[in-house]
């Protein structure tokens, strides 16, 4: 069950941060300071989750029931 995530900061050759959330395939982005890099990659995920929930919902069959929860609410 996840329960947490990562993030994992480098140094770009040009001296940005680039933060990556590696548990979230596609979830990086950038910024000048580690706080900076930190914001937009954590708005990039949640970007990036509501478009895939969008086109995963978007053809479904009318017959295909959905459920909507917070990951932390999973009971093992």
């Amino acid at each position: 069950m996840l329960q947490e995530l990562t993030i994992i900061y480098e140094r770009g050759s040009d001296g940005w941060w680039v933060a990556t959330i590696p548990e979230i395939p596609g979830a990086f982005s950038q910024g000048e300071t580690k706080a900076e890099a930190r914001e937009n990659v954590l708005d990039a995920m949640a970007e990036l989750m509501a478009a895939r929930k969008e086109l995963a919902l978007r053809d479904r069959p009318p017959d295909v029931e959905t459920e909507t929860f917070l990951p932390a609410s999973i009971s093992q």
